[in-house]
């Protein structure tokens, strides 16, 4: 039989809030060698242009769960806005294609 290794136990904790993640990662030197293999590279894509703006309004409660939801995935909410409407934009475009 293969024996199969464990895998490796990370450095890095698990956090209970963004608070306590951002005072982590302010007060640790990630360059030491225990977090080394802790990285790995990523494909970042970053929005080209976005000199043109519009408004949009929502009542109190609207905007309360968009930034909750936002804030789940670590983003702002005019972030999670535009993704949403590029999203419906290509499923639109795909729609219309077919």
């Amino acid at each position: 039989m293969s024996e199969q290794s464990e895998p490796r136990k990370s450095h890095i904790p698990e956090f209970r809030s963004y608070e306590e993640e951002a005072d982590w990662w302010d007060s640790t030197d990630t360059g030491d060698a225990e977090y080394e293999e802790e990285f790995r590279p990523v494909e970042a894509h970053f929005a080209k242009n976005l000199s043109q703006g519009i408004k949009v309004r929502f009542d109190s409660e609207t905007m309360t769960r968009l930034r909750e939801y936002a804030k789940e995935k670590g983003i702002g909410p005019s972030t999670l806005i535009r993704i949403w409407v590029m999203e419906r934009l290509r499923q639109d475009e795909q729609r219309r294609a077919s």
